[in-house]
């Protein structure tokens, strides 16, 4: 059985239009309407116009813009939550715009497994995606996404102890924490009981790959620009703990190290027990 109601896409762009074409291009065919939000942090002058763009491509366009100061993961929370609270009934899948969900079924089975149950929140985790012998590959809209990021691996949390966890899907009612990492029930985060949620899809059922693919070329960039920041809600300890291991490593992951495989035939990624196991184990510093 499939579910007939209404499911959105919402996703913040700040800083790369070219990865913004690709995500849309991953997600246009399965969802009814998308919702971008462009996070205009002054850094780059072009982004509302190139945002414009890459939208028309797909006969959409911007639905919010909101100026800011860079990099406050606080406040691309708060555009996720805002924007889903206008629908708060339908069904949003959330991304940023460097996410790439792989569901292990239909969306639409999972929104009716969970209007069936009275779920609520579907979770998931990330898959680190890189590129040839650990590279950081140069996006462009010409570029074949999948080719461009062949490996998959999980090195982020063990380098820098980011949290792995991630809301992929939920009411719009149902608000997420910063990073859109848990959700919000009751005024609470279920980071607590995040596995045993009564309103949570039971990931032994449902556990969503979030192909990760921050790790390209201008990343780099980012990275050093946050460690700069050195304000709680940027997050700048972690990005410097990745910044200095890449600093270390000659800017590239180790392909031996952190369970990574090539997974450029559409292989399935043997090790995502393991990657869910750590998951569900991680704790914050």
């Amino acid at each position: 059985m499939v579910s007939k109601s209404p499911k959105n896409l919402v996703t913040v762009c700040g800083h790369n239009p070219n990865m913004l074409y690709h995500m849309i291009g991953h997600y246009q065919d399965i969802v009814d309407d998308v919702f971008v939000n462009v996070y205009d942090n002054g850094k780059n002058k072009n982004l509302v116009g190139e945002v414009e763009d890459v939208l028309s491509h797909y006969g959409l366009k911007i639905y919010n813009i909101s100026k800011h100061p860079p990099y406050d993961w606080n406040h691309v929370t708060h555009l996720y939550n805002e924007t889903k609270r206008t629908k708060p009934n339908d069904w949003w899948v959330i991304s940023d715009d460097d996410e790439f969900h792989e569901y292990p079924k239909p969306l639409e089975e999972i929104i009716y497994d969970c209007e069936e149950n009275g779920w609520e929140f579907v979770s998931g985790g990330f898959l680190d995606r890189l590129g040839i012998d650990g590279t950081f590959p140069k996006i462009t809209k010409d570029s074949d996404i999948w080719e461009q990021f062949p490996l998959g691996g999980f090195f982020r949390e063990p380098i820098s102890n980011a949290c792995p966890n991630k809301i992929v899907l939920s009411k719009g009612y149902i608000d997420v924490t910063p990073g859109q990492h848990y959700a919000i029930i009751d005024g609470q985060d279920t980071y607590g009981d995040r596995w045993n949620h009564p309103k949570k899809y039971p990931i032994d059922e449902c556990f969503v790959i979030v192909n990760h693919m921050k790790w390209d070329f201008d990343c780099f960039e980012r990275l050093r620009q946050v460690t700069m920041i050195k304000q709680d809600y940027s997050y700048y300890f972690e990005y410097r703990k990745m910044y200095e291991h890449l600093l270390d490593n000659n800017f590239r992951i180790n392909v031996k190290d952190f369970m990574i495989e090539d997974l450029s035939d559409n292989n399935w990624y043997s090790y995502w027990d393991e990657v869910k196991q750590k998951c569900i184990d991680y704790r914050h510093e």
